[in-house]
Order: structure tokens, then sequence, then C-alpha cells
């Protein structure tokens, strides 16, 4: 947040501009890779900001699942930026220093939902990162972008309300409203009838982000905005956020006792399945690849959802897994889209015949995520898949396992004819002018590897696997 005046102030040094830019995210980095060690060992930094009056308080927890949270934002925003500087200049976009001062803002925010104590310090952030997503959107200020800003606020804002809300009435029925491992402790003394209503709107105001369905429409919309901004959508914040909201709301607002008892894992499971598979036979009608990989987005997001609503001990532990897997295989799929753009001002899927000879690099990238997205190995999707399945069978639920089986196949029906195109077609149409420039490609190769290195080894370097067996064991007791 210090970041965004330098970055202000440096709008005629472009240089120091970007500088600011990468050095804040390195430095962000740094600061959560060092929460990292207490995390893995159950402890949890805390600082009180403020308190509005007793008993209600804006207060920062790094407990372990927000700091797993943490660092996917935090990692990924150091290559999105060095990505973004690529993008920038090789389109030589107006209004750079917005869309810098806004990408640091968003980030902030980010992480000020992965460390929120409460629900009233989460929907302060949660909203914080709404506005400062919304310059980003209409980045390209043409009227399809401008409309595409215009309905991401409606959603969002509302949404918004809705948490401001439940918050108040969750604050008002059980005098609490702090994050706890299995539920909150007043949550057992409510009716049946409050548990159901609270539950509903909270599911409706972190559903928006998380675009579980029908509450998705803003986000294939949204892809006006540039392709790091869909790589910051997608992969590392709002979507990333809105999910982070639902095992919030799932695991530490009410608990799987509560869930169970009252059927509410089944209307979430009801949710996430419905939205996995239409989702997908959406992005098989889409011919613009940003339009398809946001379509593949709103599907993956509710592996997460049916994850949490199956609760047992290894879907948990794949929901959790699939929020860091899925952010490296998206971003890496939107930074190629990104790039093909910029390098052959390609845009829909019908145009890439070809192109993986043209840009090896690029589409050897994206063959490598779209891989991971299907859920072969050793790429990481395989990983979190594989967990959610073998849940899914710990769970008695057979319907599940079929959803991601089918989705499975579905996932392949719409990427890897993108790839076949690329590779093992030929066209005239495109201009062989390489790849993209290195600040560009450099990073989705590094996502890409990062895809594989996670999918051989899950605990090596942020020690997700670890971390995400340690929530588990927190929230579900085993």
């Amino acid at each position: 947040m210090l970041t965004v005046p330098l970055i202000l102030f440096s709008s005629r040094r472009t240089n120091l501009r970007e500088f600011w830019t990468l050095a804040a995210s390195v430095t962000k980095f740094g600061l959560v890779f060092s929460l990292l060690p207490a995390a893995l060992l159950g402890q949890a930094a805390q600082i009180r900001l403020l308190q509005i009056s007793p008993g209600i308080d804006l207060v920062l927890k790094a407990d372990p699942f927000g700091v797993f949270f943490a660092l996917i934002a935090s990692s990924l925003w150091i290559l999105t930026s060095v990505y973004s500087i690529g993008y920038i200049r090789g389109l030589k976009e107006e209004h750079q220093t917005r869309y810098f001062a806004s990408f640091a803002l968003c980030l902030s925010a980010t992480v000020g939902v992965a460390f929120a104590a409460n629900l009233l310090t989460f929907v302060i952030f949660y909203e914080v990162l709404t506005i400062a997503t919304y310059p980003l959107v209409i980045h390209k200020e043409t009227p399809l972008a401008i409309r595409a800003g215009r309905k991401y606020l409606a959603f969002t804002l509302t949404a918004g309300v809705v948490l401001v809300a439940a918050t108040a009435a969750m604050i008002q029925l059980t005098g609490t409203s702090e994050f706890e491992p299995g539920g909150l402790s007043g949550i057992q003394n409510l009716s049946p009838v409050e548990i159901k209503v609270l539950f509903m709107m909270l599911l409706a105001g972190v559903g928006v982000k998380a675009a579980i369905m029908p509450l998705h429409s803003w986000l294939p919309t949204a892809m006006e905005a540039p392709t790091p901004v869909s790589a910051l959508l997608h992969a590392v914040a709002v979507v990333k956020s809105g999910v982070f909201g639902v095992v919030r709301v799932v695991a530490f607002v009410f608990g799987s006792e509560t869930l169970c008892r009252f059927g509410l894992n089944d209307v979430l499971l009801f949710l996430a399945g419905s939205t996995i598979l239409l989702a997908s036979i959406l992005a098989f009608s889409e011919n613009n690849l940003k339009r398809r990989l946001a379509y593949s987005t709103i599907g993956h997001l509710s592996y997460v959802v049916l994850g949490v609503a199956l609760l047992s001990p290894s879907s948990f532990i794949g929901a959790l897994l699939h929020i860091a897997n899925h952010a490296t295989m998206k971003i890496t799929l939107f930074f190629c889209a990104g790039a093909i753009y910029v390098n052959a001002h390609k845009e829909n899927i019908n145009e890439l015949d070809g192109i993986g000879k043209v840009m090896p690099w690029t589409m050897g990238a994206f063959t490598v995520a779209s891989l991971g997205l299907i859920g072969i190995p050793p790429i990481n999707g395989f990983i979190s898949k594989w967990y959610l399945g073998l849940g899914a069978v710990e769970a008695s639920r057979g319907g599940v396992l079929i959803i991601l089986l089918v989705s499975g196949l579905m996932n392949a029906g719409y990427l890897l004819p993108i790839v076949c195109r690329a590779f093992f077609r030929d066209s005239d149409a495109l201009n062989p002018s390489g790849e993209a420039s290195k600040w560009m490609v450099i990073p989705l190769v590094l996502t890409a590897f990062l895809s594989v290195l996670i999918g051989i080894k899950p605990d090596l370097i942020f020690y997700f696997f670890p971390l995400a067996e340690q929530i588990t064991q927190e929230v579900l007791g085993g």
C-alpha cells in the first residue's frame, strides 16, 4: 500500500515507477514468507488495528490458512509484475501509472483479506479489493470495457452490501465474528432459521467473487480488461478471494457439524457440481480464447467449493491444494493468451492454427497448464484432483466422483483442440515474428515450470501440502 503514492509520484519516470512495483512485490513476498515457519508450527502473529467499539475490532491474524493464501498471492504478484511490464510496453498502453497503482492496491487488499481475523476486517479489505480492481477492468476505456466495469461493480458491490448485513447480524446474534477453526463459538446457540438465513447471506456475499452459478456472469464480461488483469482476476486476487471466503464461511464461521446438521453442505454440493458441469459446457461454445478460459475458471473455482462441501479430510486437502494449483496453471494460460495477443494480435481460437510453430515456448507452457487442468500427472492439477476424488470416496458420494471424472474429460475437450491447432495445423495468416518480449515469456515459462515442480514435490518451497494438512486437522479434527 505504501508503494501506491510512490508509483503515482513517479508517473513521468517509467523505469522508477516499475522499480517500485517490482521492489514492493519482492518485499511483500519476503515478509509473507517470513511468517511461514510460525504457521507450520500452528502459531499466528496478530495485531489489533482499531477498536470500533467494545467487541468490534479490526484485527489482522496470520493463521495457517491466511499464510497459505497470502503465499499464493504474493509469490505470483512478482511474476505478474514482470509480465505486466512487457505487456504494457508491448502495446504502448495509456494510463500505465493508474494501472500499476491499482495493481499494488489490489495486492494490498488481497493480503488484508488473507490475514483478516474476523468477518468485519474481512469485509473491509474485500470491498477495498472490489474498488481497486475497477480501474483495471475499465483500463481500455472502450464502451465494452466501461460496460464490463459497471457489471462488475453491480455484482460485487451488491454482494458487499449482503456481506455487511450478514456480518452485522452475526455480531448481533452471537456477540462475535472472530474466525475460529470448526466454527464460531456462539453459532450453536442460533435457531435453525437464523443459521440457514445467515449461511445463505454469507454464501451469496462471497459466492459472487467465487463465480458460483448463477452469480458468475460478470467474470466472462470482465475479460475486456488487459490480460495481466485477467490473470489477476482469475489466479491471484479477486476470484481466489471469493473461494477463500467460501472456505472461511464453511470452516471458520459455521463448521462441519452445523453444516451437516442442517444439510447446508448438500446445498453447496449441488451448486458446485452444477457450476462445474455448466461452466464446462459453456466453455465449448466460446471461440474467444480469454472467454473460454474464463468459463474454465468458473468451473475450477467450484472444485474448491465442492471439496470443502464434502467435509472429508482428503477432499478438504484437495480443495486447499486446488486454490494454489489452479493459480499457477490458470495464470500460465492467461499469460500465454496475452503473449499471443501482443505478438500476433490474435484473440480467437480459430485464428491460432500453427501458432505453436511460431511461438513454441508460449504454446509449450500453454500445453503444460492445459494438461494440468485436465489432471494429467506429474503436473500439480493431478494432486488436487486426486485428493478431491479420494475425498468423494471417503464421503461415499459416488455422484461427486462422477462429476469430477466427467469434468476432467470436458476440460480435455475444450483445451486440447487449442493445442492441436497450435502445433498440428498450418496457417499463412500468421506473422512469423517469433516469441513475445522476454518480459512476458520468462514469467509464463516459470509459472508452467512451477506447476510441474509442485506436482512432483507438493511440499517444496511453499510447503502447501503440509499447510493444507495442518489446516484440515484444525477445522475437521483429523
